[in-house]
């Protein structure tokens, strides 16, 4: 009889002891079960596709008349072809002419708008250039062969494209990247003091030991401001002006709200045809790691769709082929641009 209790006594101690495993083996962690019911939300797609011109840039060309219709012809006054620039500083002036029709570059104050030049410094983003009464600067220019490239826009940076739009000049900097020294031309002549434009200073009054009223005239009223750029670090391409050459123009910067969507991506194109306009050349265009598309006809591009963040832009021009035209590194230009939605 006791050895018939005590077997029963070790039968019930296994069931317990397996009830209480089972009981602990089923509780689950807190953090296996979150991570069981937890959802991971895919990050946002970008679709881009192609859409017509934005009705707000048809209604800019109602109010501008004929503006759109014109045929402004630039030329590059200074830099020379050629020119050599000692200093940092290279002054752009340009001459406008052509069937205008009204056309002339000018910020509205109002709405920091307006019809202007695309400058480039060689192969970099462009600068825009308002009044062209003043020169342009370029400052901290490196020493070193360098091309700017010239065009006319409008105040939504599309460009001008008919024949004369469009220069270049290739041009050499001696003594460059240096704000301390002054910008003279071939001769010696100073054309602006880089150390004083640096800090800002207006000229010192002109005075005259024996004249007692010009040195009570101890104020000076310093210049405006020119429009300018303090640039970065770049030489120019092995480029032959001769040879097809695409100019990267828009899109560049930063994209807010109604100007984020769409886009346009417009440029410049020289000695060459598109095939939609009866030659052998398109023009490539890749956003960020998309499929690559094609621009066959020489006019403006909108695409719509784009999410923020930034994205980078490449142009390239291709060739029948469909090889990379190459000229100085120029006809393959990438940027990156910042959407805020």
């Amino acid at each position: 009889m006791a050895r018939y209790r005590n077997s029963l006594q070790f039968v019930l101690l296994l069931a317990a002891a397996a009830l209480l495993f089972a009981s602990c083996s089923g509780e689950k962690p807190d953090n296996a079960s979150t991570t069981a019911t937890r959802t991971v939300t895919p990050p946002p797609r970008q679709t881009l596709s192609l859409v017509a011109r934005p009705q707000k840039i048809l209604d800019l060309m109602k109010q501008r008349g004929d503006q759109d219709q014109a045929k402004p012809v630039l030329k590059i006054v200074s830099p020379a072809k050629g020119a050599v620039i000692n200093g940092s500083t290279v002054q752009v002036k340009l001459d406008l002419s052509g069937d205008l029709k009204g056309y002339m570059p000018h910020k509205d104050p109002a709405t920091g708008k307006g019809n202007h030049i695309h400058v480039i410094l060689d192969n970099q983003p462009y600068e825009a250039y308002y009044e062209l009464g003043q020169p342009f600067e370029l400052r901290n220019v490196v020493e070193g062969k360098h091309t700017i490239r010239v065009f006319p826009s409008r105040p939504w940076h599309e460009s001008y494209k008919n024949e004369g739009a469009f220069q270049m000049v290739i041009f050499t900097v001696k003594g460059g990247g240096d704000a301390g020294k002054p910008t003279t031309t071939n001769s010696g002549q100073i054309v602006s003091n880089n150390n004083a434009k640096a800090t800002n200073a207006p000229s010192p009054p002109v005075t005259s030991k024996s004249s007692p009223s010009a040195n009570a005239n101890t104020s000076a009223t310093p210049a405006a401001p020119r429009e300018g750029k303090d640039m970065a670090s770049s030489k120019a391409g092995d480029v032959d002006p001769a040879k097809p050459l695409l100019t990267y123009s828009r899109p560049k910067g930063e994209y807010k709200d109604a100007d984020a969507d769409p886009i346009m991506i417009d440029f410049w194109l020289s000695d060459a045809k598109l095939k939609g306009d009866g030659g052998d050349y398109r023009v490539r265009y890749i956003i960020d790691d998309d499929e690559a598309r094609y621009i066959d006809k020489w006019e403006p591009i909108w695409l719509s769709g784009w999410i923020s963040g930034k994205h980078t832009v490449r142009l390239e021009l291709i060739d029948k082929d469909g090889r990379p035209v190459e000229n100085g590194g120029y006809n393959t230009t990438a940027r990156e641009i910042t959407v805020v939605r």
